[in-house]
């Protein structure tokens, strides 16, 4: 009796320890929604460079989001390796987090034009949201079996699309009724949803470091030896990503598309608006996205399970594809919520899968470490899309542009620019595709567990 009783009280803490882990995805995620994918972007553009050419605006948008993206890329396998070394994953994943929610709440008080202090504030925001991601992807071979780790990855994000919708819908209704909340306007309604996001972000945290297990009992070093010995371990790294060549394809091809994944998660509102397409339909694309991913990344879980987790990555693979010729030819609001739709099904799917997928290549005890470089390789793909997006679209602009252009020209040039920078996506999901191809699963676990 007393071991059967042991077994449930093991099991209900294992239980706990998934849905705590889980919900730092439904806690961050409102980041994600509210603040990336939504609000930052049109106030960026309508607020902080009110009176800015568009493509000059989303030029130093797509700058912005690559500068905090090449840091974090920097960062990300030293503070994996620094982790593995302390073994205090949970207490990194505290610190990020707080920087997340101090910068986030303090875009809701950065005044109108200072569009670089903005910036700026995104930009330590994003490291704290990415940071964090970095310590919470290394928890998931510790709080989930082997056998369960590409269902419980997707619990994650189906859970993240959850919250981050739910908080993002309570947002968009301030923006359109901001009197019936108490708001001057539909801009101190924007304000004070950033605000929002800091405390969803904060509160829901607490159940998450709450409910994980407490970090191991390891003799603690001085902090100037864990960061040598975290300094050392970061080089044998290096070493051993060169080693483990089916890890390293992985994270070839994973570089690539999840560039693309990246860049339309980030981007979309500001293309749509680029397109002309009212703020208010984009919002309510943004939620069909969010609320069909909640399902959809459950599902994608399962068909990993039933149908092999590479094969679903190569489905939503070739659907992105697809979505990115479509967007490059929309011309009507209805065809950008089909886009949202066809979005929602795949987005969640493809990142938990990826996740999970790559914890197979792993050596045992180095999960940290090497998700270090795992969120590196992703930090580094979300610079060169934006950027990529940025950089086509000024460039057609002056290819095409006539020397003494009309109105008329002028926009339809920008149409065009806008396109095209869509198009240069596709190229980054074609090659990830033709580079996931040559992954060895077998041969990739084989590798991970003889490493020494």
């Amino acid at each position: 009796m007393a071991d059967v009783t042991s077994e449930y009280r093991q099991t209900r803490q294992d239980r706990r320890a998934v849905w705590g882990w889980a919900m730092y995805d439904w806690a961050n995620s409102a980041f994600a929604t509210t603040v990336m994918a939504a609000f930052f972007p049109v106030f960026f553009k309508q607020e902080w460079s009110r009176g800015v050419d568009a493509n000059l605006s989303t030029a130093r948008l797509g700058m912005g989001v690559a500068a905090a993206g090449l840091l974090v890329a920097l960062l990300a396998p030293y503070l994996g390796a620094v982790s593995d070394q302390s073994g205090r994953r949970k207490t990194f994943l505290m610190v990020f987090t707080v920087l997340g929610v101090a910068m986030t709440a303090s875009l809701a008080l950065i005044p109108q034009g200072q569009w670089l202090t903005a910036l700026l504030a995104y930009a330590l925001a994003t490291i704290g949201f990415a940071g964090g991601l970095i310590f919470y992807d290394a928890l998931l071979p510790q709080v989930a079996p082997l056998d369960r780790i590409d269902q419980v990855s997707s619990l994650g994000y189906a859970l993240g699309y959850l919250g981050g919708g739910a908080l993002l819908v309570l947002n968009v209704a301030m923006t359109l009724q901001p009197a019936v909340f108490g708001l001057a306007d539909a801009g101190q309604a924007v304000r004070f949803s950033f605000a929002s996001v800091a405390i969803w972000w904060g509160l829901f945290s607490l159940v998450t470091f709450a409910w994980l297990p407490p970090e191991p009992r390891i003799r603690r070093r001085s902090m100037g030896i864990q960061v040598v010995a975290g300094w050392r371990q970061l080089m044998e790294t290096f070493r051993k990503v060169r080693r483990l060549k089916t890890a390293f394809l992985f994270l070839v091809a994973y570089f690539c598309y999840i560039d693309g994944v990246g860049t339309i998660i980030r981007m979309a509102v500001d293309f749509g608006m680029s397109l002309g397409f009212d703020f208010k339909d984009l919002i309510v694309a943004l939620i069909i996205t969010q609320f069909i991913g909640f399902p959809a990344a459950l599902v994608f879980g399962q068909l990993g399970k039933h149908w092999g987790v590479r094969r679903s990555i190569f489905l939503a693979l070739a659907i992105y594809m697809g979505v990115t010729i479509y967007g490059a030819t929309m011309n009507r609001v209805t065809e950008f919520y089909v886009l949202a739709a066809v979005i929602g099904l795949v987005q969640g799917g493809i990142q938990a899968l990826s996740r999970s997928y790559f914890a197979r290549f792993i050596p045992l005890g180095q999960n940290a470490e090497f998700y270090g470089f795992y969120n590196m390789i992703g930090k580094f793909a979300a610079i060169m899309g934006p950027a990529l997006m940025g950089a086509t679209g000024l460039l057609v602009r002056h290819l095409l542009m006539p020397a003494t252009p009309t109105v008329e020209q002028m926009h339809n040039v920008g149409f065009t620019a806008t396109r095209w920078s869509i198009v240069a996506v596709l190229l980054l999901f074609g090659i990830g595709a033709v580079l996931l191809r040559l992954v060895d699963e077998e041969k990739g676990r084989a590798e991970a567990a003889a490493f020494h």
